[in-house]
């Protein structure tokens, strides 16, 4: 027993003395981790950058700050702008268009700007564009430019300026408006300033006149101061001269010789310009020549006696001079004096008398009196 309690105290000791070394053990080594830790303390360790500003490159995705882009990946990009006109004030419903190149996904957009004169494209793709701002009465205005990825991009003010209108307008006259014109010009015809020279037409195209133009044409032509004056100085050559003496003498004499003169004129006028004239739908005016050689002018103008143009613009025998010739002698024979009507004879010597007289006339038109006649317009026709 005494041997078993002396074994056992024995085996209590050795125990108690490995428990002690262990403890020993334990506190050796947190002596050796303290001294360790203060030794850490007093020599500072060199500082690295923060993870929340550079993320390594091996580090996690979870572990980032912020998504990152692939290489090649680009974000879309917005564009707002400001319409408003020369004097700052915004304008509201101008139309602009976004567009990019075809192969863009989004190659064309159009928005209209608010009250505020404010527009904005959202998601536009990166790259080159253009904008194209209209409205009606202002000028079309271009801005290009460039967008890169992700960018918010705030343009200028974009100024409207009013457009210049140009008009084209196209006035086709008829031929009647434009013979109209064309014979308001000849009635300024003039020989020296005073002497009409109505029944010449200087533009070689003239359109034909209608049956009212032509008497208003003979009309004007026989009221012309000028035609009474005229027609006064032809009377008293004939009083001097005591031609068609049947008339008699003195103031009576006179005054009858200047009604058959004048009677003459107007008869032949209205009869040989204006009424064959519409009838046989001819015209009446002298179509001045102006070019060739003196001579074919010259047989131009006598041939024109007795040839004119058509209203239709064919050549053709001048009827209506030659009967209105011969029917103006006629009628003469009813107020010339008793002794001087010869009947046919004299109806066709006063029809020959005013076909020669007409083409010296034309002859004179042709070569002398476009040189005296100041008031001509220029309707681009042949100069003499």
């Amino acid at each position: 027993m005494i041997g078993y309690q002396a074994n056992l105290l024995s085996e209590s000791h050795g125990l108690r003395r490995r428990v002690f070394k262990s403890w020993q053990t334990i506190l050796f080594l947190m002596l050796i981790g303290l001294a360790a830790d203060v030794w850490c303390q007093r020599i500072p360790l060199p500082s690295s950058p923060p993870v929340a500003d550079a993320a390594l490159p091996d580090a996690p995705e979870s572990l980032a700050t912020a998504p990152q882009q692939s290489p090649g990946q680009s974000s879309p990009g917005s564009i707002r702008g400001v319409v408003v006109n020369r004097d700052g004030a915004a304008y509201e419903g101008v139309r602009v268009v976004f567009a990019q190149p075809p192969s863009t996904p989004v190659s064309s957009r159009t928005v209209e700007s608010d009250s505020n004169g404010r527009f904005s494209f959202s998601d536009a793709p990166p790259g080159a564009f253009t904008l194209t701002i209209s409205s009606q009465g202002f000028a079309t205005q271009v801005i290009s430019g460039l967008l890169h990825s992700g960018e918010s991009q705030d343009l200028p003010a974009i100024v409207l300026h009013v457009t210049t209108a140009v008009s084209e307008v196209r006035v086709t006259a008829t031929q009647q408006e434009v013979a109209l014109e064309q014979l308001r010009q000849e009635e300024k015809q003039r020989v020296f300033g005073f002497i009409p020279n109505f029944y010449v037409t200087y533009v070689p195209n003239a359109p034909p006149l209608t049956s009212k133009q032509k008497f208003a044409l003979a009309w004007k032509s026989s009221v012309d101061p000028v035609t009474f004056l005229v027609t006064g100085g032809i009377a008293g050559v004939e009083q001097a001269n005591n031609t068609f003496s049947g008339y008699g003498e003195g103031a009576q004499g006179y005054a009858k010789r200047f009604a058959a003169n004048y009677s003459d004129t107007f008869i032949g006028t209205m009869i040989g310009g204006a009424m064959l004239p519409s009838l046989l739908k001819q015209d009446p005016r002298y179509f001045y020549k102006g070019i060739g050689t003196p001579r074919s002018r010259f047989l131009y103008a006598i041939a024109n006696a007795i040839i004119c143009k058509g209203d239709n613009g064919h050549w053709q025998v001048n009827y209506s001079g030659i009967l209105g010739s011969l029917a103006a002698g006629g009628i003469s024979n009813l107020y010339y004096p008793a002794n001087n009507r010869d009947g046919t004879t004299l109806t066709f010597e006063n029809a020959l008398i005013n076909t020669a007289a007409g083409a010296v006339q034309n002859v004179f038109q042709e070569f002398l009196v476009r040189r005296f006649t100041p008031k001509i317009p220029n309707y681009g026709s042949s100069k003499p």
